[in-house]
């Protein structure tokens, strides 16, 4: 195959879906990554063309990152590029937080970025050529309320991606950050009541801005965006 390869962690919903059929409409072979097969097939189900593939995987587990993009390697060809946006959240007061909540956070936040991206490097130096989409989150930028440990798989995400687009600025391997605040996704459900979620930015509006912001041009480099709500 000599399609374009768009590879998307968390593509079961929220921005990650909505990024999916920005990709697929710009004719890539959309390779939808998450936990769930359901929501994968959701999302492939919305998209404009059947030009895509599900793979089911837990980003925290090096094993299963590596045979995933392994069976991509071999049955589709290299990644162009890969969307870092798988992400998990719980929230309450530091002391509260259970050690399986700290373990998510950092494991799939922090730990499942890190996989992926080894997967797709040596490939990318290779050719010198690909995209490395970091999504990150505004609670990589501050500290927040109640997102103590939230925010510290972030700010981890941020140094990672910051050394990335050191070790890669002589390259012509692009590297992006998107810090945005809270998206009207099924990631507040259980945390949010309607009220709260109302005044929330729409994903894809989110996924609009990334897209064309990360797109590769001539002569220029746009290496983050911060979008905040109103």
């Amino acid at each position: 195959m000599n399609k374009k390869i768009a590879v998307i962690t968390g593509a079961g919903s929220g921005l990650g879906a909505s990024l999916a059929k920005k990709y697929a409409e710009d004719q890539y072979h959309v390779c939808l990554l998450g936990r769930t097969e359901e929501k994968l097939e959701r999302t492939a189900h919305n998209l404009p063309n059947e030009d895509y593939s599900i793979f089911k995987v837990d980003v925290s587990s090096k094993q299963e990152v590596s045979n995933v993009f392994k069976q991509i390697k071999e049955n589709l060809g290299v990644v162009d590029i890969l969307v870092n946006n798988a992400g998990v959240g719980m929230f309450d007061l530091a002391e509260n937080l259970s050690e399986d909540a700290v373990h998510q956070m950092i494991d799939i936040n922090l730990k499942g970025t890190i996989f992926c991206t080894q997967e797709v490097l040596s490939d990318m130096k290779e050719r010198n050529g690909g995209s490395i989409l970091n999504i990150v989150s505004t609670a990589g930028l501050e500290g927040k309320m109640t997102e103590s440990v939230y925010c510290a798989s972030k700010f981890g995400m941020r140094g990672f991606h910051e050394s990335l687009q050191a070790e890669l600025k002589d390259t012509d391997i692009h590297v992006f950050g998107a810090y945005m605040g809270g998206m009207k996704t099924e990631f507040w459900d259980g945390i949010f009541d309607a009220a709260q979620t109302a005044g929330l930015m729409d994903p894809e509006d989110i996924a609009d801005i990334i897209y064309h912001n990360a797109k590769v041009r001539k002569n220029l480099n746009v290496e983050q965006v911060v979008i905040k709500n109103h």
